[in-house]
């Protein structure tokens, strides 16, 4: 009898210290692959969430999630805005989903499109917009041109079109300064 309970305590604490092992590797791995992951695989299970995103220079967007692109995410603001953020320029988010999208899961269209490929658009529909810099500045008007990595905004007055005689200056932004995009969203 004495010796079925030994082998039995020798058993358990075998199966006790295998457990111990093989959840510490499980947390081993889970740290490793959690570390591979990029901001974007983060953010792409979130589209339809409510986020709220801070940004170099304090600026703060808070709104649903639409969309998520190679290096840049759209979010549908209140008081009718839609907001496109630079992830470069993201200090903070909260209210993500705890899932993480596969590697490289994007669309081979959607991964290609960047932050320039996004102003080009709101250039050819000469839409006004604020730019909100990182050094916590903003400029408001109408986008022009964009080049690989800067914009140039005619700088009038916030719902003024943009006519010769409103344009008080035109302005290069490089993208590197650049944190959001906001513009009214057309009814």
């Amino acid at each position: 009898m004495r010796w079925e309970n030994l082998f039995d305590d020798l058993e358990a604490r075998a199966e006790a210290l295998e457990a111990a092992q093989r959840e510490v590797e499980i947390h081993d791995r889970t740290r490793v692959e959690v570390s591979r992951v990029p901001l974007i695989d983060r953010l792409r299970p979130a589209v339809s969430a409510l986020v709220r995103m801070q940004c170099e220079g304090g600026a703060v967007v808070r709104g649903r999630l639409t969309r998520v692109g190679s290096d840049w995410a759209l979010v549908n603001a209140e008081a009718g805005r839609e907001v496109l953020v630079r992830l470069a320029a993201v200090v903070a988010i909260s209210g993500l989903v705890r899932l993480t999208a596969a590697p490289r899961a994007t669309a081979a269209v959607e991964s290609r499109l960047g932050v320039a490929h996004v102003l080009r658009g709101i250039a050819r529909d000469r839409s006004a917009v604020r730019l909100s810099l990182v050094d916590g500045s903003a400029l408001t008007g109408t986008i022009d041109r964009v080049g690989v990595d800067f914009c140039e905004l005619a700088v009038h007055a916030q719902g003024e079109l943009r006519r010769a005689r409103e344009v008080q200056e035109v302005v290069l932004v490089g993208l590197s300064g650049l944190a959001l995009v906001s513009r009214e969203v057309s009814a």
